[in-house]
């Protein structure tokens, strides 16, 4: 593995310091060793088969959000589906939310199964053309805790990355964990090392205190050289499905992500709002745009995925 990048969260005392791999905040890096003794990690040996892995898949967006409870995983099912409206796509989903995983639940597929086979682990398919792989589909009970030091972690989202045979595909989400933790440093090193990110979307809602949080998300993709491709507002608003009126249930008192983006120079890319069916689908394991195909927050999910693809299409 690579050097961890100077600072690249704020435990981390950077690899040229002399307290490197020596305070608390190293604890569980997996350079932890090779810092404290002054050794240059070796070459990764498995970086070959993660470039390899990835080499048919074009566009790689992680889905990032500072703050637990804004919709991150709702926000990646959807857009999953909505990128995978247009059937000449290949869409597929990687859960690293390891502590928290549901987008199995979420796609309708949670009592599947991983089938291995010579190629490697097989996703498992929600549609022809959109496929999901989770550390759910590996738990012997869906409601066991995952306690997991940070080393066994990188491991099995190293594991995620060079054993699961995805094939051809045209966009993989990546679905993190909340904050700025193991988990993100690790996908970013190794995807970085095994070729272009396209880049992130940081979820957010719109009051300040969520926003706090999203701030620390923007400051640690412009360290680790993550291009952010823009912000998504969830729960924006309320739209009442008997007489459409519009209720602001979160009021920001500084302006929302929109006044955010405007000061960070970031692309607000949607303002979805909040609509009570699509939590009913989601914990039923339903297909949200099947059910609801005229609804506000469809057509939201679509215009963001227009955008996104041809803002990936300029780059």
């Amino acid at each position: 593995m690579s050097e961890v990048p100077s600072n690249a969260n704020e435990g981390c005392p950077g690899v040229g310091s002399e307290n490197a791999g020596k305070t608390s905040g190293c604890a569980g890096c997996p350079n932890q060793k090779s810092c404290a003794s002054g050794e240059k990690p070796p070459p990764d040996v498995d970086i070959p088969k993660i470039q390899d892995r990835f080499r048919h898949i074009k566009h790689k967006i992680l889905i990032l959000s500072g703050k637990g409870g804004v919709g991150k995983s709702t926000m990646t099912a959807n857009l999953a589906r909505a990128l995978a409206a247009d059937p000449t796509k290949q869409v597929a989903i990687l859960d690293i939310d390891i502590c928290g995983p549901s987008q199995p639940r979420m796609m309708g597929v949670e009592g599947e199964q991983v089938h291995q086979s010579a190629d490697g682990w097989t996703p498992v398919s929600v549609a022809d053309n959109l496929t999901v792989m989770s550390i759910a589909f590996l738990l012997g009970d869906k409601n066991d805790a995952v306690i997991w030091r940070g080393a066994r972690k990188n491991g099995m989202i190293k594991q995620f990355l060079k054993d699961v045979d995805w094939g051809e595909v045209d966009y993989l989400l990546i679905d993190t964990p909340p904050g700025t933790s193991d988990e993100h440093i690790s996908v970013v090193q190794f995807l970085l090392q095994a070729g272009p990110l396209d880049g992130a979307l940081i979820v957010s809602t719109p009051q300040e205190i969520s926003l706090l949080d999203v701030r620390k998300e923007v400051s640690f993709c412009r360290k680790t050289n993550v291009p952010i491709l823009g912000v998504v507002e969830n729960m924006a608003k309320f739209v009442c499905p008997n007489c459409s009126h519009t209720t602001l249930l979160f009021p920001s008192s500084t302006g929302g992500a929109e006044t955010m983006c405007k000061e960070g120079g970031l692309d607000l890319l949607a303002q979805l709002p909040l609509e009570p069916a699509l939590a009913e689908a989601l914990d039923k394991g339903e297909d949200f745009f099947e059910k609801h195909p005229d609804s506000a927050l469809v057509k939201s999910f679509l215009s963001l995925a227009d955008k996104i693809k041809n803002n990936l299409g300029k780059q």
